[in-house]
């Protein structure tokens, strides 16, 4: 197949993908039950935490009005390999976290490829930063912090985690360590950790044509042009900090990560579940058989609805809230 065609049928798949999880979330959007009010939810939408009006540098705050304040936050970064997706697509997890009792941050970020690492990165630094300088007006506790995404917001939340506990030369994760930011938890949800080498699931073999054109993207419109020339940005790739065994200056947060068990990302899992174990950080690592990527946005599933029991169960014993009944609004 030539480029030219090939770059087309990435084209093509890619928003073919976009496409059905807009239109996925705006029709759940209007079902009664998704109305924040019913849940004693309040939205306050639109957020600005960066300077500049763009629309990427915007997020929603989901407050628990029936459980008493000040109450523990959440900061929730989408997925969508770095290149689609927002917080409006994502709008479910901000509230099941409040019907919860957390308080959540569920920030947009700008998007590959007219925005390359570390461009995602940088964003959710700066979402992290207005969270835990500002969210205490919004009736947040800043120190009862949970980071959390699914996919790519995987990769974000840990990128996030491990700034704050190794000191980097990287500007934005400078910032994040010299803030002395300290995470209670970590919710990376079938994470894809390590950017660079996307080919490592093709040669692994068992991959569709449509899934391997997907994790090609990522790498190839995040990553810099020439980046693979020069070695990978060492924080886009999170999964490698945490491989070289290297002691953090400062404590990793547990970790709660989830992952289906036909998700082609499932090795990322496993591999971060083993380098924690070698790190000694609290952790869980849960697989679902026979689930998909991100199965657990698909909240009327069994394996989803315990998929999220499971992860509140595990932030309740780290970073607790308030909140007693099911954790899913249905």
């Amino acid at each position: 197949m030539s480029l030219e065609r090939e770059g087309l049928r990435r084209r093509a798949g890619a928003a073919v993908v976009d496409g059905f999880f807009r239109q996925a979330a705006a029709l759940g959007k209007r079902l009664p039950l998704a109305d924040p009010a019913r849940h004693g939810v309040e939205v306050l939408r639109d957020v600005a935490y960066r300077d500049g009006g763009l629309a990427e540098h915007r997020l929603d705050v989901y407050r628990p009005m029936r459980h008493p304040g000040p109450w523990p936050v959440v900061l929730y970064l989408h997925g969508g390999g770095f290149r689609i997706l927002s917080k409006d697509t994502h709008w479910l997890f901000g509230l099941i976290f409040a019907r919860r009792g957390y308080l959540a941050v569920n920030a947009s970020y700008r998007l590959a490829p007219d925005h390359r690492y570390p461009a995602a990165h940088e964003d959710a630094a700066a979402a992290l930063l207005w969270t835990l300088r500002e969210v205490q007006r919004f009736g947040g506790d800043p120190s009862r912090l949970v980071l959390a995404g699914e996919s790519a917001g995987a990769n974000l939340a840990t990128s996030l985690a491990v700034a704050g506990s190794w000191r980097s030369g990287e500007g934005w994760a400078r910032e994040i360590f010299d803030e002395g930011v300290a995470a209670g938890a970590v919710l990376a949800a079938c994470g894809i950790l390590q950017v660079s080498d996307t080919d490592r699931f093709r040669r692994k073999g068992g991959l569709s044509w449509f899934v391997q054109d997907r994790l090609s993207e990522v790498e190839e419109a995040y990553l810099p042009v020439g980046a693979a020339a020069v070695g990978p940005p060492r924080l886009c790739d999170p999964l490698l900090v945490l491989e070289t065994g290297e002691r953090p200056e400062r404590p990793l947060p547990p970790f709660f990560a989830p992952c289906g068990g036909w998700d082609p990302l499932i090795d990322d899992t496993r591999r971060l579940a083993a380098a924690l174990e070698r790190l000694g950080v609290p952790h869980e690592a849960r697989y679902y058989p026979r689930e998909i990527h991100a199965f657990h946005a698909f909240i009327f599933r069994e394996a989803a609805r315990r998929c999220w029991a499971e992860a509140f169960a595990f932030l309740h014993r780290h970073v607790p809230a308030a909140a007693t009944g099911g954790p899913l609004p249905l």
